[in-house]
């Protein structure tokens, strides 16, 4: 049986060799890192890039990762504050037999496909979503122009500008780590940390 921190760097090899651009946390822990994700065609979140915040515990892959998106999006399942994901798999029925690529290839993409507005972490979206669905697609394409169009991904504070007037953003990005979820189990991803560098694993 392969010890945690072989299994964890062997993941983020696998993670990188499926072509996803990976870049270490400011901290140079392995475990802390962020990926790049596009948003699954066919959705409303199609053609949107988030920078996704992956944190792995020290039992990984017996204990489930924390993931948080960065840039702003809009959906029932996250957390539009901090970012933090609600994710059953994450943080219910994490197994060992997953691993890192199965979250981008599949575990995301299922979650921004098919939301579950019946255990919400944005209830103003879970409410949209269930009452008036044409509405809540339009907001999200205009989540995704605003804060994840690729011409924007990779700045801080850019993609906050154009922000809601009832809406303090800035407050919001440096408030993030004191932020808390709801969602049952969550391990508290915290998608703050924004200043990163290009990830070498050795």
């Amino acid at each position: 049986m392969a010890s945690p921190s072989r299994r964890r760097d062997t993941d983020l090899m696998k993670l990188m060799m499926a072509e996803y651009e990976v870049e270490l946390a400011e901290n140079d822990r392995v475990g802390d890192f962020f990926v790049k994700f596009h948003g699954p065609v066919d959705t409303p979140y199609e053609g949107g890039v988030w920078k996704v915040h992956v944190t792995l515990p020290e039992a990984y892959p017996y204990k489930s990762p924390s993931i948080g998106f960065v840039n702003r999006i809009y959906h029932p399942n996250v957390d539009e504050m901090s970012g933090s994901v609600c994710l059953d798999v994450i943080n219910q029925t994490w197994s060992p037999m997953f691993d890192l690529v199965n979250i981008f290839e599949v575990f995301l993409p299922q979650l921004l496909t098919y939301p579950n507005p019946s255990d919400p972490l944005n209830g103003e979206a879970a409410a949209l979503e269930m009452r008036e669905p044409e509405k809540y697609i339009a907001k999200v394409k205009d989540y995704v122009q605003r804060y994840a169009h690729p011409s924007l991904f990779g700045s801080s504070k850019k993609e906050t500008d154009d922000v809601d007037s009832d809406s303090d953003i800035d407050s919001e990005w440096s408030d993030l780590e004191d932020n808390e979820t709801s969602c049952p189990e969550q391990v508290g991803a915290v998608a703050g940390s924004s200043v990163v560098k290009s990830g070498i694993f050795v």
